[in-house]
């Protein structure tokens, strides 16, 4: 009954995006239908043939190995605060781990590693690659199906760098697509923290946030031409370009990557501070108000209700439900890493494995106010002549970021 749910909710997320779209009629409906096949097919392929799940599986092996690389850093620079031996008897389990100076790093070492698989001509093929399919399949433009493929391991901002050229001569409805592709997955920077998060609670996480970032390129193609549907017979194409990023040697790589991963790390930081005081201090107003149902309300509560028939169309049962809907409202008022951390501390008792897993689709994407901040920034600095448009669509793209990512949950809450 739980799989029928999710498949009506994949029915009923795809109706949501059409009605908070623009030019309804024209839709279409047979590119509808092909994205649709594709990104069923691609959850199917990756999650259900053995051969590719047990691929996918090895890079649990890869994260472990990254994490404790990271841990020989931190320990050395920090020493006990980073991970190193404690001079003392720990009293309260768990009081050792600093997330500052223990997990965030790992952005750090991501941000290096990224860099240097570009300069060393290792990931532009596989995205150049991404891309063609994109294209074939889904019939979109050359330009706006590479943005969409290298959101599979970059951020908002850095994807759209690959086709920067050519983003003043983007449709509306393919500039839509490219902020529907940065708000619909995360950057590999943050992959591999997040996989750390859920390790103990979701057996393959890592493997798990890889298939949602390929998942997520289909599905945002899929979210963004039925909320803003092509109506040019234009396709913006070109030549595939290499993005700004590359350095002039591995050292050189490796100092970008470092200096990109601190802003990175340092902004991370900063917003977690800032997000959490605020919730605190939301959350101290609303406590003034009289107590209903026996509880204080709370922002997480007041989410919770707002986004818990979302949930429910994913495939949670309703009783589950609310928690979950508190977790996707975290994420999408404040952030993404906020709401992992809320839910690598919830028990069985709140989401069981199943809906464990769907959240973690769920959630994997940049849809949040703080983003979208950052994206239209990044966006109309590139392209300056389309800041009033790109404003225009900013909300807009919040919206089906989200609804990309919660497809991506229904899609596999039909398979598990």
């Amino acid at each position: 009954m739980l799989q029928l749910q999710s498949a009506f909710g994949v029915l009923a997320l795809l109706a949501i995006a059409w009605a908070c779209g623009e030019n309804r009629p024209a839709v279409s409906l047979r590119q509808v239908a092909i994205g649709l096949a594709v990104t069923i097919i691609t959850a199917l392929v990756l999650l259900k043939l053995p051969p590719v799940a047990k691929a996918f599986g090895t890079i649990n092996d890869a994260v472990g190995t990254i994490a404790a690389a990271t841990r020989a850093g931190t320990s050395f620079v920090f020493g006990y605060l980073g991970g190193g031996a404690l001079p003392f008897d720990l009293k309260a389990p768990g009081a050792d781990f600093i997330l500052a100076f223990q997990a965030l790093p790992i952005v750090l070492v991501m941000s290096v590693l990224t860099t240097l698989l570009f300069y060393w001509r290792v990931l532009p093929p596989i995205v150049r690659g991404m891309a063609w399919l994109l294209e074939r399949t889904l019939g979109v433009g050359g330009a706006v199906g590479l943005s969409a493929a290298a959101n599979i391991f970059l951020g908002m901002v850095e994807a759209p760098l690959f086709i920067r050229p050519y983003l003043a001569q983007l449709t509306r409805s393919e500039l839509f697509l490219v902020m529907t592709g940065g708000m619909a997955g995360i950057a590999g920077t943050v992959l591999v923290l997040y996989a750390t998060f859920l390790a103990p609670l979701i057996p393959d996480a890592a493997a798990h946030f890889v298939i949602a970032s390929v998942l997520g390129a289909p599905a945002a193609i899929l979210i963004s031409l039925i909320m803003v549907p092509e109506t040019s017979d234009k396709r913006t194409g070109g030549s595939l370009r290499d993005p700004d990023m590359l350095a002039s040697s591995t050292m050189d790589a490796i100092t970008k990557g470092t200096a990109a991963g601190l802003e990175l790390l340092l902004n991370i930081v900063a917003m977690l501070l800032v997000l959490v005081a605020l919730v605190y201090l939301v959350n101290a107003i609303l406590g003034l108000l009289p107590e209903i149902g026996g509880s204080k309300i709370s922002l997480q509560r007041l989410l919770g209700l707002v986004m818990a028939p979302v949930c429910w169309l994913m495939g949670l049962p309703w009783p589950q439900a609310v928690t979950a809907g508190s977790l996707m409202g975290t994420k999408t008022v404040l952030n993404e890493l906020i709401a992992y951390l809320d839910l690598s501390k919830l028990g069985t008792d709140a989401l069981d494995p199943r809906s464990r897993l769907i959240m973690l689709y769920a959630m994997c994407g940049f849809a949040n106010f703080a983003s979208l901040g950052i994206m239209i920034g990044g966006l109309g600095t590139m392209a300056p002549d389309r800041r009033e448009e790109i404003n225009a669509l900013g909300l807009k793209s919040i919206v089906s970021g989200t609804l990309a990512t919660c497809l991506m949950g229904a899609v596999v809450g039909v398979m598990t």
